[in-house]
């Protein structure tokens, strides 16, 4: 998006310097692409130091898109543009910038406001850095605050012009995209994705753009300019390289992308395992070993007793008498 308004300003702010007043210009071509045929048409004019125009592009479905808008030299380099741009569902985006080009850089900042009343904001730069050869950046900044980044670098050699680029989105995310435009033939141009655009067109000093169903008013003079239902396929014919520079497609840089964030998963708590009970045995029982006591064998001598009469005898048992040992004995 940055890359073409900034290629479209360029290209008006050329013809604001180089074309006399009230000078007009008019054309009409159409595009064969994989996905059907593109009709269009335009129309601009230059006075006092301000370039209109106007244009309009008929779909393969019927729809129609226009496009008008004013480009302005405010100051040597500097310039400032204003437009509004209408979608086949009748939707329009108004949108504004201004271009400031020096030592070979052109530098630009711009803002998109829709129907619906949101904007984005646009900034960039375009350079040539060689004969042929030249590199952009820029970013958009959507309504909800995302933005989005692009780098591009074109390169020009003979009638083919190619051209690479990366988008990266808010997420960091990338998005590459290459192809190249070749000049087969006056008016005719094809690209590396397998569409052919035929242009062609006359200047006037003033009219109307038709495009099939619409008209956008520039000027008086009722000039009505309708693409020729005529497919024009490429011939195989080698044209020698002109020293005409043709404009490479503009960049494509996608809408910028909302990323909804997944909800957060539900945190689970898990409780930790109770403990091990560990069951301590208490010491066992001290054991003392008590030492016998060292018996001393006392053996007395038997008593004889007399007596005077016999009686009868009595056995008395062994026994211990405080550390003595008594033997069993008769009494």
């Amino acid at each position: 998006m940055k890359l073409h308004y900034l290629a479209a300003a360029s290209a008006a702010l050329l013809i604001a310097v180089s074309t006399p007043a009230f000078a007009g210009w008019s054309g009409h071509g159409t595009a064969y692409t994989p996905h059907g045929t593109y009709n269009g048409a335009h129309y601009g004019s230059c006075a006092g130091g301000s370039c209109t125009h106007a244009g309009g592009v008929a779909n393969p479905y019927g729809g129609i898109a226009t496009n008008t808008g004013t480009v302005t030299r405010t100051a040597p380099g500097q310039f400032s543009n204003s437009g509004t741009a209408t979608g086949p569902n009748g939707r329009q985006v108004q949108h504004s910038g201004d271009t400031s080009c020096a030592g070979g850089t052109c530098d630009h900042t711009g803002s998109l406001t829709g129907s619906d009343g949101h904007s984005a904001t646009t900034s960039g730069s375009v350079t040539r850095n060689a004969p042929g050869q030249y590199s952009s950046s820029g970013t958009i900044t959507a309504a909800n605050g995302n933005t989005t980044s692009h780098t591009a670098s074109t390169n020009c050699a003979g009638s083919t012009c190619a051209r690479s680029g990366t988008v990266t989105g808010t997420d960091g995310g990338t998005v590459t995209h290459s192809g190249s435009a070749t000049r087969v033939a006056t008016g005719v141009v094809t690209t590396g994705g397998g569409t052919t655009v035929v242009h062609s067109g006359t200047a006037t000093t003033g009219g109307t753009v038709t495009t099939v169903g619409a008209t956008v008013a520039v000027g008086t003079a009722p000039v009505v300019v309708v693409p020729p239902p005529i497919a024009v396929v490429p011939a195989p014919v080698v044209v020698a390289p002109a020293p005409v520079v043709v404009a490479a497609p503009a960049a494509y840089v996608p809408p910028p992308v909302v990323y909804v964030a997944p909800p957060a998963p539900k945190t689970v708590y898990i409780a930790p395992p109770p403990p091990k009970v560990v069951y301590v045995a208490p010491p066992p029982p001290r054991v003392v070993f008590i030492a016998p006591q060292a018996r001393t064998l006392y053996v007395a001598p038997r008593p004889v007793y007399v007596v005077p009469a016999p009686r009868p005898a009595v056995l008395v048992p062994g026994h211990w008498v405080g550390r003595f040992w008594v033997p069993a004995h008769w009494a």
